[in-house]
Formats: structure tokens, C-alpha cells, sequence
């Protein structure tokens, strides 16, 4: 969409600066005469209106910059304070630059931020004065908030619908006409849809997936923040990611495709429905939740329908045969209800994030300004320990690049501090501005910078010597040079911003002066010196950034992920033991949490990876591959604990032997055993670039010991079938999905080379 351009979005930026700071710095020069106010006027308004652009509906923009001044004040009164002392403004560098970097992880909001962020503390402590200059400085600042604040919501304001929405929006519309069609293929001979329309409908949905994905995957940070349609989003995208893997992966239908259950053709009606109401609530989130929720209610109704079918259907009484051919058109008959099970959990799934995420749009004004949250999901505060502490462990690529951004500046601030440069904040403003997640990067970030400047210098001190001393001019040259420092970056180039920004602060720093092209030369001087330290401090620091951890991080999130999906698999066979005595099992909620954990951090290496000049290890292809199959197996397991965590512990009244009800639940288990433990080598294999292990098969003889060991057992006194039975037959089936990802998985680990 166009209105999420990033050039236009750039313009937008630069257009706001370009009104706000020329005007607050004229204020502060000419009539108040105050050049400490007028400083931090100016690089107030230039930190809060260029470098950030909050996103979400008006109340939330105007609260993140209300929250961004007040933290400014706090940064600047820390700044000044600690300035005078080179020891404690180093140490107070690096502990404040650390926090602020590695907040990121909490919120897009706070990463978005983090430059503005640490140019409110970079600016006064590395200018020391004395501290009865510490109220012009935040008469400044204040002046600066004052003015962004009518800016942000008056001076092109931001489209209030987020650039995942309409993605979003079109991944649920395409997934609905794929089930319209699949129930119309499996229906009636009469209404079946032509094959060229079957493919068509299907290239559509994978590639709304495509787009959905890229456009994810195109930020350097996930683009959530700690509000409630924020932090739904991101579970959003890995549902409808597993929803779109689910619809790729159904059997190939031949002309007569299998029997299939109406009910469960009902299900996959109900479902499109749902994902088409929570299309129009992605578009258009002020719309009315009722009709989702309608849905949601009808889909349930049809699943439960689905469930007793099904255990009608069960051959309890039959035996099964011995051959391939019986069993698996037993399977393939029920198999076509389980997908439409696991489809409809997936859909539950969408939906209900849909509705929590509009209920939150739809709060009262008062609630949205007060940041009171809808009760479905847990707390600001919780939500944020919980992201933080999943990257606190030694392989978080964000842990490492907070890191080695602490130890950069703080290295600058002693080094600005020892060579007693003029403007000293530049030296910080160089290494802010070229430090990268690895080595490579930050030496050609480096190189452009000095260019940039270089360049910059030149234009300035020509500008300088062709104004001489027509001073007023440069007045009306300043938002002229504002507004190509802000388009430059994302319009031109790294190095034509560096240039633009160069001529601003030259332009800046002569207004009201009698004219000093030597002031371009100390420009290029401090850069250089900062640039230096960034280099330095990015080959002692983790140099081959985010391409030596993410297959650590792959290999942990597939642990973490299996490990998950073994105990899920435990908790569902623990609803049947034979012993009333024997304690129910928990849900395996730690695990839950390790994976999801994992998982973050492996998103957040992942974007590193990509954000990464140079060539790739393994392709894209490969490597989203990859990344994918981690959220398809964490999602396997969470849909086995939902299918047993509404069901209350079932006592079967067989009168079946002990021994005939533990043959149930090997079956299920060994092979969920071999399925995690193939999960387990893989990580192996990622981590120690070892050879990838033999995909674990699946013959006719575990799916007919399955089907015979629940057929003898989970039946009740009359010989019928209990809802049980369909749950066991579908936590294997869960498994199988997992364990039908691993030829893909083996594929395109294959291509890994060794490190």
C-alpha cells in the first residue's frame, strides 16, 4: 500500500521537521536569546519528528511522544549531571545506552525510538556545563515536545490502519475462497469447480502468504508494541502462516476424491465465513465485532458436530484389514475430518486475535488514553518481563547488538572526552549512526559516512563562501536542508543523507555567526573518529553478527519446539490411564513458554540475517523454509493441548485389560518419540553442521496398529465409541503433520555449509 511507502513515509518525517524546528529554533536564537535552549530546541524537534513515526490511532501516537519527551527530560538531567566527570559519564554511557537498546525487545515502540532515545542523553553529556544551564536545556526540550505534539496530529498525520492489516485482510480473503473450494471439490460430482480454477484460487492464497510474510519480515524489529492490537499481531502472522502451510499441504484429490463427512464439509464452509468477517475487521477495525463472534459461535457448533460424526463413524465393530489398502482408506475417510479440525482450530485461532485486536481499536477514548486492556490477554508489565527475559541467554542476537552498541559509545565518549574535540557529540553521533550487527556492515556503513560528510563539507563550506555574509539567507535554507536530510536516507542513499545531514548542521551552526567554513572540517574530523570507534568496537564485538547465530538459533527453537510437542503428546495420553487414583497431567505450559521464547529469538536473528549485507549461507527460500517449519511445529503441539485442555479427565468404562489400554497409548507415543527425535537431530545437525538425519517414515503397519489399538480399546461397555477415541486418532494425526514438515525441513537444511 502506498501509504506505507518508506519514502513516503520519509517525506512525512521530513516534512514536519522542516515547519517545527526552523520555527522553534528562531524562537529560541531571536527571541529569546538563549543558543543552549535553541540547541536543544532544535535537535528536540529533530529527534521526535524525523527519527520516530508512531504508529496506532491518534490517542496512542500522542501518548508514545508524550512518553518520548518525558524520558527525554529524565536523559538530559542524567546527561548533565554525569558530564563532568569522565569516568562516571563513560560508565553512565554504557548502562544507559545498554537499557535503552535492549528495551527494544519489549516493544516496537521503545525500538522505533531507541536513536531518538540516546540522542537525548548523547547531546548533554557530551557537552558538559554547568548545571545552571540544565533549565535552558529542558526549556528546550520542552519547547521541542510542546511543538511535535499538534505536529503529529495536524501536520500529515499517519494512516491509522497498520501496514500488516490489509496483508493480513487479503492472506483470510484468499484462504476463504481455498476452503469454498475444497468443500465444493469434495462435494457433490455435480458442483465440483474445474482444475484450472482449483489452481488458480490456490496460487492466490500462497501468494497473500508470500506477501504477508516479506512484509513481516521486511522490519528490523517485530513491528508489535505493548498494546493490545499490537501484541496480537505478531500471533496473528504465525497463525495465518500455519493456516496457509495447512491449506498447501492437503492430499492431492484426484477425480473421485474420498467420502467425506458433511459435517465436515460444514466445518470448512463455517470456517471461510469466519476468516471473511475477520477480513473485513482487519480492513476496517471499527467495524462491528458481533458478526465475528456469530461466526466464531457457528464454527464451533459445527466442529463439535464434526466430533460426534466422527465417532459414529469409528469402525468399532469391523475389523480392520491387514493391507495397506483398507487401513488407509479408513484414514484417508477420517483423515479428511481431522484436517477439517485442525483447520477450524486454526481458524478459532485467527479469529479470536481478530476480535481481541478490534475490541481494542473500539475502547473509549478514556480507556485508549489510560492504557486499560481488554481481559483476554495478560498485563503490559507481564508481557514485557516475559520478552525481555527470553533474551537474556548468551544466543540473543539482541542481547549482542545492545551489547556491542553500549561499549561503542561509551568507547566515544572517552575518546571525545581525551582529544577534547569541538562538538564532541558528533564523535557519537558518527558511531550511533555506522554501528551494525556485524563487523562487514559497520566498516561499509563507515566508509559511506565519511564520504557522506566529506561530501557534505564541501557543499557546506561552498554554500558558506557563495552567502558570505547574507546570514538571513541561510534562514530560509534551513528547512530546505532539513527536509533533503530526511527524504535522502530512504529516497537516494546512506551516504546522500550523511551529506544532506551535513549541510543542516553546517547551515545550523552559521546561523546568527559570521560565516565558518571550518566548521565543515571539524564535522568531518569528529565522523571519522566515531566512525573509527564503531569499526574497532564491531570487530572485537561479535564481528560475524546475526549469519554465525542463527542457525543456533534455528537449532534451539527446534529443541525447545520438539520438546514442546513430546510433552503435549504426554498431556493428551494422560486422559485415559487406567487408575482413577493416578494424578491428571498438567499442561505442559513451561514448555509452551520455552518455545514461544525460542521463537523470538530465532525471529529476531532471522531479521538480523536479512538486514545483513553480503552473500547469504543458505538462500532466502531456505532459510524462511526453515524458519517456518518452527512455527508449524510449535503450532502442532498448541493444537494438541487445546484439544484436550477443554475436556475434562475421561475415565473410560471398558472392560478392556490395563494392557489393552497402554497399547493405545504406545501407539501414539512411539511414534511421536521418533517423530521429536528426529526434531532433536536436526537441531543437532543446524548447530554442529552435521549431516541432517533420514526423515522418520510412516508405513501402513503404525497407521493399522493405531487404528486396531483404539478400535479394541476406547470403547465403552455397549461397544460403542467414545469422543476419545476421535481425540486419540487426532493427536496422532497432529503429530503427523509434524512429521510430514521433515522432508521439506531435511531439504533445505542440506543446503547449510559447514561454519
Amino acid at each position: 500500500m502506498r501509504t506505507h511507502d518508506p519514502g513516503l513515509v520519509a517525506t512525512r518525517r521530513a516534512g514536519r521537521t522542516a515547519v517545527v524546528m526552523p520555527a522553534l529554533f528562531a524562537l529560541c536564537t531571536q527571541v529569546l536569546h538563549s543558543p543552549t535552549m535553541a540547541s536543544f530546541a532544535a535537535f528536540g524537534s529533530f529527534s521526535m519528528l524525523l527519527l520516530v513515526d508512531f504508529s496506532g490511532p491518534m490517542v496512542e501516537r500522542l501518548r508514545a511522544q508524550a512518553g518520548l519527551a518525558l524520558a527525554w527530560a529524565v536523559l538530559i538531567c542524567l546527561g548533565t549531571l554525569v558530564a563532568h566527570r569522565t569516568w562516571l559519564a563513560v560508565l553512565t554511557t554504557v548502562v544507559v545506552a545498554f537499557a535503552v537498546l535492549f528495551s527494544g525487545v519489549v516493544s516496537s515502540v521503545l525500538a522505533g525510538s531507541a536513536t531518538a532515545l540516546l540522542l537525548g542523553f548523547v547531546l548533554p553529556v557530551a557537552t558538559p556545563v554547568p548545571l545552571s544551564l540544565l533549565p535552558d536545556r529542558l526549556a528546550g526540550a520542552g519547547l521541542a515536545a510542546a511543538a511535535a505534539l499538534p505536529a503529529v496530529a495536524l501536520l500529515w498525520p499517519r494512516p491509522v490502519v497498520d501496514p500488516l492489516s490489509g496483508p493480513a485482510a487479503r492472506v483470510c480473503r484468499a484462504a476463504a475462497d481455498r476452503l469454498r473450494t475444497d468443500a465444493a471439490l469434495l462435494g457433490a460430482p455435480a458442483s465440483r469447480p474445474a482444475a484450472d480454477l482449483c489452481h488458480s484460487v490456490a496460487d492466490r492464497a500462497a501468494r497473500a502468504s508470500a506477501d504477508l510474510r516479506r512484509a513481516f519480515d521486511a522490519t528490523p524489529y517485530r513491528p508489535t508494541g505493548l498494546s493490545t492490537s499490537s501484541r496480537t499481531l505478531v500471533r496473528l502472522v504465525d497463525e495465518l502462516t500455519w493456516l496457509s502451510t495447512v491449506l498447501a499441504d492437503r492430499p492431492a484429490y484426484t477425480d473421485e476424491p474420498p467420502a467425506c463427512d458433511p459435517a465436515a464439509l460444514s466445518v470448512r464452509l463455517a470456517a471461510a465465513e469466519v476468516l471473511d468477517r475477520a477480513a473485513d475487521l482487519l480492513t476496517d477495525p471499527r467495524g462491528d465485532v458481533g458478526g465475528l463472534r456469530d461466526g466464531i459461535k457457528e464454527l464451533r457448533v459445527a466442529m463439535r458436530a464434526m466430533e460426534d460424526s466422527s465417532t459414529v463413524r469409528l469402525p468399532v465393530e469391523r475389523p480392520v484389514g491387514e493391507g495397506a489398502a483398507e487401513v488407509y482408506g479408513f484414514i484417508a475417510t477420517l483423515d479428511l475430518s481431522f484436517r477439517a479440525h485442525e483447520l477450524g482450530y486454526a481458524v478459532l485461532q485467527i479469529a479470536g486475535n481478530v476480535d481481541l485486536a478490534a475490541t481494542a481499536w473500539q475502547r473509549s477514548w478514556p480507556d485508549q488514553l489510560l492504557g486499560r486492556e481488554p481481559d483476554a490477554l495478560t498485563a503490559p508489565l507481564a508481557t514485557a518481563r516475559e520478552r525481555a527475559s527470553a533474551h537474556l541467554g548468551w544466543g540473543s542476537v539482541w542481547l549482542h547488538n545492545s551489547m556491542r552498541g553500549a561499549a561503542g559509545l561509551g568507547v566515544a565518549v572517552l575518546l571525545a572526552d581525551l582529544t577534547s574535540v569541538q562538538h564532541s557529540f558528533w564523535v557519537l553521533l558518527g558511531t550511533l549512526s555506522v554501528l551494525r550487527s556485524n563487523a562487514l556492515n559497520t566498516g561499509q556503513n563507515a566508509m559511506r559516512a565519511v564520504l557522506g560528510t566529506v561530501i557534505g563539507s564541501i557543499l557546506g563550506a561552498g554554500l558558506l563562501q557563495l552567502i558570505g555574509h547574507h546570514g538571513t539567507v541561510l534562514w530560509f535554507l534551513l528547512p530546505v536542508a532539513i527536509l533533503l536530510a530526511g527524504i535522502a536516507p530512504a529516497a537516494i542513499s546512506f551516504t546522500a543523507g550523511q551529506a544532506a545531514f551535513t549541510v543542516t548542521l553546517v547551515i545550523l551552526f552559521n546561523i546568527g555567526q559570521n560565516p565558518d567554513w571550518q566548521i565543515a572540517l571539524l564535522r568531518v574530523q569528529d565522523i571519522a573518529l566515531g566512525c573509527a570507534v564503531s569499526v574497532v568496537v564491531a570487530l572485537f564485538f561479535w564481528p560475524r553478527g546475526a549469519a554465525a547465530a542463527v542457525d543456533r538459533a534455528l537449532a534451539r527453537a527446534y529443541s525447545d519446539s520438539a520438546r514442546y510437542l513430546s510433552a503435549a503428546v504426554e498431556y493428551a495420553l494422560g486422559h485415559y490411564e487406567t487408575s482413577p487414583a493416578t494424578p491428571a497431567p498438567g499442561e505442559p505450559t513451561q514448555q509452551g513458554h520455552d518455545a514461544a521464547a525460542a521463537a523470538r529469538r530465532l525471529d529476531d536473528a532471522f531479521r538480523s540475517y536479512l538486514a545483513e549485507r553480503g552473500a547469504k549461507p543458505l538462500s532466502l527460500a531456505d532459510m524462511t523454509t526453515l524458519v517456518t517449519g518452527v512455527v508449524g511445529l510449535r503450532l502442532a503441539a498448541d493444537a494438541v493441548v487445546s484439544l484436550w485442555q477443554d475436556c475434562r479427565r475421561v475415565r473410560t468404562k471398558a472392560h478392556r485389560t490395563g494392557a489393552d489400554q497402554t497399547e493405545a497409548h504406545r501407539a501414539i507415543l512411539v511414534t511421536a518419540t521418533r517423530v521429536t527425535d528426529w526434531y532433536h537431530g536436526l537441531a543437532a545437525s543446524l548447530d554442529g553442521h552435521t549431516p541432517v538425519p533420514v526423515p522418520v517414515p510412516l508405513g501402513p503397519e503404525s497407521a493399522a496398529r493405531l487404528v486396531e489399538s483404539v478400535r479394541t480399546d476406547l470403547v465403552d461397555r455397549e461397544g460403542q465409541a467414545t469422543a476419545t477415541a476421535v481425540r486419540v486418532i487426532w493427536t496422532g494425526d497432529h503429530v503427523d503433520v509434524a512429521r510430514r514438515l521433515q522432508p521439506g525441513l531435511a531439504a533445505a537444511a542440506q543446503e547449510s555449509p559447514p561454519a
